[in-house]
């Protein structure tokens, strides 16, 4: 027998860790304005401690790259069949996907024309490449939701309907950062060099990026020899990869500590950061910190991107800020040898970071707003009213 509920239902999809952040933030939102919410979907770490019931495993989706993708493509598309299948028997009163967009919006499509209203959540990179990828997003989705402000006016060109929410990361970071207080949480001495290590979030980033990244790490430790590395290791399925990869002899001596996130802890307390180009390099920025962007994917996939991009960037402080105001070495560039000389580049000059600060300061000002409530608001805004009536609820 069916029984009846006045308990809201918002299905979430995340496909990596910094989705998974922004899920916990939008589940706080929502729960600060309907305490009588349900969380179902795909899920992280940190979506899982709020409460969310996660129907699939989120990092199984945690992949980049188009040889990548293909790999894994007969495992992703089972995934998206289950919860498509999942969330139309569930009826969730709103459906929002967060980036991922080449799995979510699919599954937002789908959802949408079986009378489930959608959000996006994190528009993609649209202005940057297959500019044309808004004329169809207007269709799959009610609303996207866009985390920088020059994203929305794509959409509304296109006859959709979008909304600049400002970064969440602007919102929960300080303006001001304390390197000091930092290091004496991990543990650093204050004069010393140090620098993080941030290869990526995913797996398949680590395989790419993190022997290149440790490699540099022992050329610096060369010229500075008292130096020290920081890596923050993003999931669980990371952090056994890079132990993986650090207990190999050659990295063995190596002076590094590793922490379980605290991205923005290890940013702070680093003199210069090498990190991997997404999400992980706005968080740089808002630790105004001197960074070295750097990439590496497969051959194949980077002839395919490189013919698609339309900006002069990649990295996200640089197409914000509207010029290179820190090195992005990527592909055959991204040699140990390069990587280094470009972080020793940042550390020999300190007066260099100094005006990168403050560029780094207005471009945190221009993308602060809360962030998590104005999300939160517009997903329920997306929710028909009738939802607050009595209605059955799935078996």
């Amino acid at each position: 027998m069916n029984q009846t509920t006045n308990l809201l239902t918002v299905a979430i999809c995340v496909g990596e860790a910094s989705g998974d952040l922004l899920g916990a933030h939008l589940m706080r939102a929502l729960r600060q304005q309907r305490p009588d919410i349900r969380f179902v979907g795909i899920g992280g770490e940190r979506m899982k401690a709020e409460g969310f019931e996660s129907l699939y495993d989120q990092e199984k989706l945690a992949v980049r790259g188009f040889v990548e993708v293909i790999k894994r493509l007969p495992a992703i598309l089972s995934i998206r069949k289950g919860i498509v299948n999942d969330l139309i028997r569930i009826r969730p009163d709103v459906f929002v996907g967060i980036d991922a967009p080449d799995f979510n919006l699919g599954v937002a499509q789908k959802l949408k024309a079986a009378g489930i209203p959608t959000l996006h959540y994190v528009s993609p990179s649209v202005w940057a490449w297959r500019r044309e990828r808004v004329n169809t997003i207007v269709h799959q989705v009610n609303k996207v939701l866009c985390l920088f402000p020059m994203e929305p006016q794509l959409y509304l060109d296109a006859g959709g309907r979008a909304e600049f929410v400002g970064h969440p990361m602007a919102q929960t970071m300080p303006l001001e950062n304390d390197r000091a207080a930092a290091r004496q949480t991990l543990g650093l001495a204050e004069h010393i060099p140090v620098f993080a290590l941030l290869p990526g979030s995913r797996t398949s980033e680590i395989d790419y990026m993190a022997p290149v990244f440790f490699q540099t790490a022992l050329l610096l430790l060369k010229k500075y020899p008292n130096a020290r590395f920081l890596l923050p290791a993003a999931t669980a399925a990371t952090r056994r990869r890079l132990t993986a990869l650090l207990a190999q002899p050659e990295f063995a001596a190596l002076p590094l500590l590793m922490t379980d996130k605290q991205s923005d802890l290890v940013c702070t307390a680093a003199d210069v950061v090498l990190v991997t180009s997404g999400t992980a390099t706005l968080e740089v920025a808002l630790c105004k910190r001197p960074m070295v962007i750097s990439y590496k994917i497969s051959p194949l996939t980077y002839a395919y991107v490189k013919r698609k991009i339309k900006v002069p960037h990649v990295g996200l402080p640089n197409i914000l800020l509207g010029r290179e105001a820190v090195p992005e070495l990527l592909q055959h560039d991204a040699t140990p040898e390069k990587l280094a000389a470009a972080v020793s580049d940042w550390y020999d000059q300190p007066q260099k970071t100094a005006a990168l600060q403050e560029d780094f300061r207005q471009l945190h000002l221009l993308l602060k707003q809360d962030t998590a409530a104005l999300a939160a608001a517009a997903v329920l805004a997306e929710i028909p009213a009738k939802q607050n009536e009595q209605r059955p609820s799935e078996k």
